[in-house]
């Protein structure tokens, strides 16, 4: 799968079918429409493409208001978006930043702008939600009618539904907000999980006496959908999964900077890679199971404690739930 930042790239196929979104999570009603835009453009010899957005467009318009903490909380990262377009078969994914110029396109600007001069787009398909423009102006009719003015065809997939349940973006938020993992998987079709780089930390597992390797990966957004302490699962360590506990948040007791991490506490560590065999590995780290919220605590040895608390907690978890979890391809990076 090829990615593009922006539209000025002579790799870009001169022209394409494309699908439109923010694509948060690439959940199954996300999977679905992957799925028929393929089959559309293997149909007609054409690349499958997708048009994505950075920032989430509400980020954007939030900011301009003033008020960020009205920004939706972000599922996955650019990467994990990226990841997950590639395995559902995509060629290409060009990823546009949304700023005031784009906001303030008119429908037929950004159709002509965009989708026929930048994309080539001979086929369009949308969600049956689908606004386009400045003041989401635009809709699939009129989409639809511009398309038949200008070369392209225009589908709209509707809902996709789980037992009733209509899959949305904002649906998974709302589960992983819960702490649901289980409704979180079943929405998105897989297990909820976020892959990074590790990064070198404050090494408080060491000044902790815990007896188990730490693994910190940034997570660059400052609203993550799921917050708190969960049993993951850690994979690209070793040939096999890595268990351990983990915190999704700001770390209140060790830091004041509001920056969110994910540090995963290792029950056991491949001895093949040495004390610092971890940083810079690219790991992908699946939430299992939420323990509790985030706390507070006062001074390391109330933390260290809690720890304990959380370890021995994840290793009951496991051994209730290791039938259930066995690894399959798709548990590799």
């Amino acid at each position: 799968m090829h990615v593009f930042r922006g539209l000025n790239h002579r790799q870009l196929a001169d022209c394409c079918a494309l699908t439109i979104g923010n694509f948060d999570g690439v959940h199954r009603g996300h999977q679905a429409m992957l799925a028929l835009l393929r089959s559309e453009a293997q149909h007609r010899g054409i690349a499958s493409a997708v048009l994505t957005f950075e920032p989430h467009p509400r980020d954007h318009f939030a900011r301009l208001a003033g008020t960020p903490e009205r920004a939706p909380a972000r599922i996955a990262t650019l990467r994990d978006k990226l990841t997950e377009l590639d395995r559902c078969g995509i060629d290409q994914v060009v990823v546009l930043p949304f700023d005031s110029r784009l906001a303030a396109l008119t429908p037929r600007q950004f159709v002509d702008q965009v989708l026929v001069h930048g994309l080539g787009s001979r086929y369009v398909l949308v969600g049956d939600d689908f606004r386009f423009g400045a003041k989401r102006q635009g809709d699939y009719a009129s989409l639809d009618a511009m398309g038949a003015q200008l070369g392209f065809d225009v589908a709209r997939m509707m809902s996709y539904e789980v037992h009733g349940l209509r899959v949305s973006s904002s649906a998974v938020r709302e589960a992983l907000a819960a702490g649901e993992m289980a409704r979180a998987e079943a929405l998105l079709g897989r297990p909820y999980s976020v892959s990074g780089r590790v990064q070198h930390g404050q090494k408080l597992g060491r000044r902790l006496g815990s007896g188990f390797r730490t693994l910190n990966l940034r997570f660059p957004h400052p609203h993550p959908a799921a917050q708190g302490i969960f049993v993951v699962r850690t994979h690209g360590l070793g040939p096999l999964p890595v268990d351990g506990v983990a915190s999704l948040g700001a770390r209140p007791t060790v830091d004041d900077s509001g920056r969110m991490l994910l540090e995963v506490h290792c029950l056991s560590w491949p001895e093949s890679l040495g004390i610092e065999g971890g940083y810079g590995r690219l790991v992908r780290v699946e939430l299992l199971h939420k323990l509790r919220d985030e706390a507070r605590y006062d001074g390391l040895e109330a933390l260290s404690a809690a720890i304990a608390a959380d370890v021995a907690a994840t290793r009951a978890w496991f051994a209730t739930h290791a039938a259930e979890r066995r690894q399959t391809p798709r548990d590799r990076i």
